[in-house]
Order: C-alpha cells, then structure tokens, then sequence
C-alpha cells in the first residue's frame, strides 16, 4: 500500500513531459545557481514553463546563452552584476532585488537587518539603464524575524521573492501593459538609494555596543562577508551571532567555548559567533570559514568549555546550541541547526549520542529536524579543506554519517519522522530518507544526488531512494543532478506529505501531525509491521552490505588516482567561479 499523497512513478512521468511543453521559455540569468535561483527553476518548472539557467559570468557567454536558449522572458533571480544593454533592449528581462520599492543598491538585506527593520520586501523590476530603478512588476512584502541574513534570505525573502516572480511572470503571460515607473512621490514608495555596507558601518565596538546592536551586526553579515574584527592580535571575519543569557565577562573577551563556537562578552551580556574566517594576507590564499574554536586553534586552549544537553538547551531562553531535544506527550522532537547544512565528523558524532538518547525516552513518535532552514547538506567540505589528511577526513566524515543513518534505520520500537522545514542535499537528504516519514515544507529545495561532487554517496541511499521512488527513477535523481520541488518530490513518492505556508506555520502542522500520528489506534500494529519488513529487508540484504558497497566506491572517490572529488571539493569551498554554465542546467 503505497503511503497518502503518492502516486506512481508513471503519474509522475506524465508530469514531468507536461513540464517540458510549457508555455513560456524562462532564461535564468544568476550569478550562481544558488538556493533561491534554484527554487525559481523548480516552481517554474512545475508550472509548465520551459526554464533554462545562464551563469553570469561575463557579458560574452551571457549573450552567446541568450541567442542560443531563445528566451520569451528573462529572469534574474540573483544578480550582482549589470546585464548588458544589447539584452535589456531586445528582451523583458525582470530582476528580483531583496527590497521594498524605491530601495536601490547592493546590500539590501544588509541594511534591513543593521538599522532593525521589522517588515522588508522584494520587487521585481525590469532592467533599465540605472541599476534598480526600472519599472516594477510586482513587490510583496515580508516580516524580518531577529535571524542571520542568510536564514532570513532562505525564508522569508524567498518566500515573497517567489509570490513576486510568479506575479511577474502570469503578468508578462498575460500581456500586462502597465508596470509601475519607480516614483518616489507614491505614497508605497518607502525605499531609497543606498551605499555598499562597508566593513566601517559593521565595525563591533565592544567596549560600547550593547548585546541587541552587536546582534545586529553580526547577524547583517553572518555569511558574507562577516565582521571584519581582532582577535588574540591576528584579524577574523565573524560569522554568526547568537544570544547567551547567562554567562559574562570582560566585554570583546572569549569567555567560554561550546561544540565549535566561542562565547565573547559585551556590555551587557555575551553572544556566541560560530564561524570564523581569517582574514586573507596580501597575495596569500582564499580564506574560507570553519568552526571558531578550529580557526582559532591553541589560542582558546585555556578558554573555558560550556557544555549545554540538547534538553537543557531546548528550555533556556537565549543561549546557542547546535542540538535541541524536547517533548510534548508521546512525541520527542530532536532539533538540529549546523551552519549552512554541513554535518563534520563531531557534529555527526553528538547529533547520534543525542538521538541514542532520544530514542531510549518513552515516546512513540520522534521527529528529527530544525524548526527552520536547512535540514542537512550531508559531510562538511570546509573542514574537510582544512584537514592535514583531506581523504582521511572524508572517510571519518561519511562513516559518522552513515553511523547516524544506521541508527535511525535500525530504530524499532517508535515512529521516525524527518521534517524539512528547508533545504537538504545529497546526504543529508538521504540522511531525512532514513526516517519512517518524510515531511517537507513546500519551499523546501532537495537535491537527491552526489554527482556534482565527484562521489557515488552513501548513508545507505541505495537501499532507501529505490524503496522509496523505484530503481529507476532513483538512477534518474542521482544523476540528472537537477533540483526537485517539494510536491513533485511527494508525486514521486520521496516525501510523504507536503504543507505551503511560512516556517512558522509548517512546525506548528508539523507539531499537529505528529500528535495525531502518537494517538493513531493503530500505531502499535504499525510499529509491529515495521519491524516485520525491517528483518524481512535485512533477511533479503544486510545493511552492511549495502554500507560496504558504498563505502567501496566512496574509498575509490577519496583515494582513487585521478578522481575529481578533490579538486571539486576545493572549488566549491574556495567559490571557485566555472569557466562555463554546466550543460545540465541550460535546459
């Protein structure tokens, strides 16, 4: 019996031939194929629209990917550089800048987050001459929660990004003749032209700035370009900023470290800042983030350790915890939130002590996953880079995954349920597969392959994507490389069930659900058939058998002579641009 939503792989075939006949042909033109632009093409997509990408990566290839895709429309979802006036002119081509009306310049966010605004938006303009100042297609508006630009970009922006894009776009179908001309005496028109945010406008001065404004600051720039500041005499870009509502010290002093994090002091309180990055030495190498504690090395040896439990930190106000565990009746709720979705070997490790710990609690139901963001991107590239032995790293990394995934396999005696509130890819979305049940935010990006990165995975995803979708589509998903929308991810039975709305509203659904799914009369016949088909699978094929076929291939990738997964790796973590648009994205 095949679970609520889904319907068979030929449905969803049906779909996706519908998809390709659509009935405008959409040019992404980004400057990377990044989360947003990727939730564009697949909402676009399932709309029935034809959707290519183009990479902004000069005037040159932008033309030559124009004439050869033959746009109707062209939209710029994320954009840092000017499309050529050749382009503009002979095409529609709608930019979507992270502001309200009338806002103009490159650090929109930036801006919104600093001078603490609480409502924000996006509009979606047409090029013109002037940078932001075409007519606009559609703006909708968005509140701004006290979160780091990067998870506010991911949500809320993206989320009324989207609403304006297909705006635009049933707009433009439609043959709408009348944009709006930028007019800064409309009473709707509250933006303005502002500068670049420049390092002097984030400069912390500890000795002054109260917790809220470092706060601000931090959080304006917590993935790039981080707070330029000094630390033990050497300078760091910080990343990240969270509150702490106990401990204090000297203000702009480490006063305690925690999984990775270090804790400094301000006038009034302390906040915890994740990642660090050194600053880059004239003519040395990129500099990349890691964890705080690892860029700072023996400069905290003597700092104190704070430890916190996942319980202890799901009942404290403020403090910063990368896991949380709390419940409510029957159902456990394990929380977790690792900056940009990457999982390192120590991360994987305390995310298991605390799902052992989790599973030994009398509930009948356990729910994996943040309340917001990202879900898992799988293995840490970064810190990989940044290890004396890449490939041994790689190795401890994947097997700490494949620990985890193992242990919510072999989970008998309660229901697992993944709930994706935000994106995940490659193992990380195996990672939420591993799960009895898959619940996804409609929002939700996932990105079912390795391909990209030169590996075959593993976390046991040739064992759970073909139960899941079939053996042949889940050849089609790990090697088309391609984004998947939430409700065709559900169509094609990866997910179980899907809910629109804000984060806020998907938890409390999620909270809901999870509820009704502990008082099911016939949960304990459920459990009893689980683990019926958990032997019946193991009988047929050991999971080890399937870990060491992968680990096979994951061995050759890590060591193998001219495997590409190095190089790959060191491109992505240094934000090496391509030399070309991928062939797979130009539709």
């Amino acid at each position: 019996m095949r679970p609520e939503g889904r319907t068979d792989p030929g449905d969803y075939t049906a779909l996706l031939t519908t998809l390709s006949e659509g009935t405008l042909r959409i040019l992404l033109i980004a400057s990377a194929f990044n989360s947003l632009t990727q939730r564009v093409h697949t909402e676009l997509r399932e709309r029935g629209h034809h959707v290519g990408v183009e990479l902004a990566l000069g005037d040159e290839p932008v033309r030559a990917g124009v004439a050869r895709f033959r746009p109707d429309l062209i939209l710029a979802p994320m954009l840092t550089r000017a499309i050529p006036e050749d382009i503009w002119s002979r095409h529609t081509v709608l930019i979507v800048h992270p502001g309200p009306k009338g806002d103009r310049g490159p650090s929109s966010l930036d801006w919104a987050i600093h001078e603490g605004a609480s409502e924000w938006g996006v509009t979606v303009l047409q090029a013109v001459a002037e940078m932001d100042a075409g007519p606009i297609w559609a703006s909708v508006p968005y509140p701004v929660p006290p979160c780091g630009k990067s998870e506010l970009y991911r949500n809320e922006v993206a989320d009324a990004a989207l609403e304006a894009v297909l705006l635009a776009v049933d707009r433009f179908e439609s043959g709408w003749p009348a944009p709006e001309p930028l007019d800064y005496g409309r009473w709707d028109v509250q933006g303005r032209l502002r500068p670049y945010h420049k390092q002097e406008f984030r400069r912390i001065d500890w000795a002054a700035d109260d917790t809220a404004t470092v706060l601000r600051k931090l959080r304006s720039a917590d993935s790039q370009p981080g707070v330029l500041d000094e630390l033990y005499g050497r300078e760091f870009f910080l990343h990240g900023g969270h509150a702490e509502d106990e401990l204090r010290g000297v203000p702009g002093s480490v006063i305690a470290t925690r999984d990775g994090a270090i804790c400094r002091a301000t006038v009034d309180g302390a906040v915890w800042i994740p990642q660090l990055r050194p600053r880059r030495a004239p003519d040395g190498p990129a500099t990349y983030k890691l964890p705080a504690v690892q860029a700072l090395g023996d400069l905290v040896a003597d700092v104190p350790h704070s430890p916190i439990s996942p319980v202890a930190a799901a009942w404290r106000k403020d403090t910063w915890s990368q896991i949380r565990y709390r419940e409510e009746g029957r159902v456990g709720y394990l929380e977790f939130t690792f900056p940009g979705g990457a999982m390192s070997t120590g991360q994987c490790r305390r995310l298991l002590a605390a799902y052992r710990e989790a599973v030994e609690r009398p509930t009948s139901v356990l729910v994996l996953g943040p309340a917001r963001d990202f879900f898992s991107n799988g293995i840490h590239l970064n810190v990989i880079e940044a290890a004396a032995d890449p490939a041994e790293e790689s190795w401890q990394n994947i097997n700490a995954m494949d620990d985890l995934v193992e242990a919510i396999l072999t989970t008998e005696d309660k229901l697992t349920v993944a709930s994706l509130a935000g994106n995940a890819a490659a193992g990380g979305l195996m990672l939420a597969i591993a799960a009895d049940e898959v619940w996804c935010r409609e929002s939700a990006v996932l990105n079912p392959h390795y391909r990209l990165m030169g590996l075959h995975g593993s976390e046991y995803w040739t064992y759970t994507l073909p139960r899941r979708v079939g053996p042949e589509w889940a050849a089609r998903l790990t090697t088309a490389a391609l984004p998947v929308g939430a409700r065709q991810a559900r169509l094609l039975g990866l997910v179980d069930r899907t809910k629109s709305g804000s984060a806020a509203e998907f938890r409390s659904w999620t909270v809901r659900r999870a509820e009704a799914l502990a008082a099911a009369p016939g949960l304990a016949a459920r459990l009893l058939e689980k683990k019926r088909r958990r032997a019946e699978d193991e009988a047929a094929k050991p999971l080890a058998a399937y870990r060491e076929e992968e680990l096979a291939e994951m061995r050759r990738n890590f060591r193998g002579p001219g495997e590409p997964y190095h190089a790959l790796r060191r491109a992505f973590v240094h934000k090496v641009c391509p030399a070309a648009t991928p062939e797979h994205l130009r539709g």
